[in-house]
């Protein structure tokens, strides 16, 4: 068992909370849909429009506070939104605009070179001053190791990639101007597999990561802040939560029933 019992109240809590916090702020969508609410019922469209509208905030109100908690079994600090910093080198950034241009161009990635590229640089030049850079999670292990962490949703925009990529980088080089000797790891996490049982479809990430070093997907990025098999407990705690939490759900939305 990796969860001790205070750990899963701890968990669980934090999904409760969190949910209880969103019925409170949350405001169904004003739209009439008139041939919906017949056929559906008012009540079932109101509970659609909030899982949408759930889907939107699940990683900051509720993965960002669980793997900050899980995180805590096995590295000595672990903090959300944690502020990496505010400078970067100006040669950092040219070097960083060098990789990306390499990347596309369909030079293979390799995180481990692309860090050590940048730590060079990492305080020539220019200090170009930024607004504050926060990371969704961050971890250090106990022997100094850090690892930085950008939470995505689980169908990330393709699109969106060479912007990720970017940031991950930035990120090694904001930390690396403030502790150049620091070994510093950053990465994509998923925090679930959308196409279980089937693997993951990594391909979609091909050719921009490195992706044994950036990315880490469902059951691999809960196991590795908690330990093999907390992925497994971490489900068991979201479905504690989810059976406790029914009649308040059930009573909140049973409000939108036709009259």
């Amino acid at each position: 068992m990796i969860l001790d019992t205070k750990r899963e109240s701890e968990i669980e809590n934090v999904i409760k909370e969190s949910l209880r916090t969103k019925f409170k702020i949350y405001k169904p969508e004003t739209n009439s849909m008139p041939f919906h609410y017949r056929l559906l019922g008012k009540d079932r469209m109101a509970l659609f429009s909030f899982i949408q509208s759930l889907n939107t905030t699940f990683g900051t109100s509720i993965f960002e506070p669980v793997a900050e908690k899980l995180a805590d079994l096995n590295f000595s600090a672990a903090q959300k939104q944690f502020v990496v910093g505010e400078t970067i080198s100006e040669e950092a950034q040219n070097e960083i605009q060098h990789i990306m241009n390499e990347l596309t161009t369909g030079k293979s990635p390799d995180k481990k070179e692309e860090i050590e590229r940048i730590r060079k640089v990492c305080n020539k030049g220019t200090m170009n001053n930024l607004k504050t850079v926060k990371v969704d999670l961050f971890v250090q292990s106990k022997n100094g190791t850090v690892h930085l962490f950008d939470l995505k949703t689980a169908k990330p925009n393709i699109s969106n990639f060479k912007d990720f990529k970017r940031t991950l980088l930035e990120w090694a080089a904001i930390y690396l101007s403030k502790y150049p000797k620091a070994d510093i790891y950053t990465y994509i996490a998923i925090p679930y597999n959308p196409y279980e049982p089937k693997p993951y479809e990594r391909w979609t990430l091909k050719g921009m990561f490195d992706l044994d070093e950036e990315l880490k997907v469902g059951k691999e990025f809960w196991d590795f802040l908690g330990g093999i098999g907390a992925y497994e407990e971490l489900l068991n705690c979201f479905e504690r939560a989810g059976i406790e939490l029914r009649p308040e759900i059930d009573a909140y939305f049973a409000k939108f029933k036709q009259p």
